[in-house]
């Protein structure tokens, strides 16, 4: 069986697809398998990937499902990959030519079972590291502590053992809506295991116009729910009371999205929550302000 199983959900992205697709060609250690996840796509996808399972130069796994979102596409991702260990690759993003054998070598000779994977970097096109990089003091962590109380910035790689992550509850899907921020799982996880951290970049990153990280306010209306349910799960595990603060003025401001006006029933810090309403209502404000014209 294969070491890897490098994940990519993709909706109508087949005109950005094969960037992915030739890194891994080039990849130094071919011991991995790539699962693709059509989540709906209405483009060419299909007919792309089939010419290249038909080439048969790489192990190409292609599941095709009803629109999700993109964490329908990692709830999906996850129930179908049976190798040791995976990491998620957006269909606008690549992998540096040694990616796979850095990933590969990196957990060969730190495999344990207590650790729930580890954590690389990711940079952009001209290499530059995106955000920062993580403090060579840091042995091990959690992806909570790195950013709440190290205060790592910037996108990084998580590199999951598979039965970890099969553990934890799926991501809900809310109707008419197709978005749910993927981190409430990873902190989760980290309520019971730690992540090692790798200085190494793992992926080439490129935000395109369509992606979801620049459409944040957009996103805000139209997946309240989605963000609602995370909110709650960021607020409950916050480290800091300031982040716990922050998570609850966003969770006000879903719950208004969503007109869940029995939100301070519902929350895990229903004080917190409480004097976070006035600020949850202005950011709410804004959210609308922002986004009327193209709501």
């Amino acid at each position: 069986m294969k070491a890897l199983t490098i994940f990519t959900p993709t909706y109508n992205r087949a005109y950005c697809l094969d960037q992915c697709y030739q890194s891994l060609l080039r990849q130094s250690n071919k011991n991995f398998i790539w699962l693709i996840i059509d989540d709906g796509s209405t483009d060419n996808t299909k007919d792309l990937v089939n010419s290249w399972i038909s080439n048969n130069k790489i192990d190409i796994e292609y599941y095709y499902q009803e629109n999700q979102g993109m964490h329908g596409g990692h709830n999906t991702a996850y129930s179908l990959i049976k190798t040791e260990l995976n990491v998620c690759i957006d269909s606008d993003d690549f992998m540096p030519d040694n990616a796979v054998e850095i990933i590969i070598e990196f957990w060969h000779n730190n495999a344990n079972s207590n650790l729930a994977g580890f954590i690389g970097l990711d940079a952009d096109k001209s290499n530059c590291i995106i955000g920062s990089k993580i403090p060579k003091h840091i042995n091990e962590s959690t992806y909570s502590e790195l950013h709440q109380i190290h205060k790592i910035k910037g996108d990084k790689k998580l590199v999951y053992r598979t039965e970890v992550v099969k553990k934890y509850p799926k991501y809900p899907i809310f109707k008419n809506e197709k978005f749910v921020p993927l981190s409430c799982l990873y902190q989760l996880i980290d309520q019971d295991y730690k992540i090692l951290p790798l200085n190494k970049v793992l992926c080439i990153v490129e935000y395109l116009p369509d992606g979801s990280s620049l459409n944040m306010l957009k996103q805000y209306r139209k997946n309240p729910q989605g963000f609602a349910y995370s909110r709650l799960i960021e607020m409950k595990l916050a480290l800091t009371y300031k982040e716990q603060f922050k998570k609850a003025i966003h969770y006000v401001s879903s719950s208004f999205l969503s007109k869940n006006y029995a939100f301070l029933k519902d929350s895990t810090k229903k004080i917190t929550t409480f004097f976070a309403i006035p600020f949850g209502v202005l950011l709410f404000l804004y959210i609308l302000s922002k986004t009327s014209k193209n709501s």
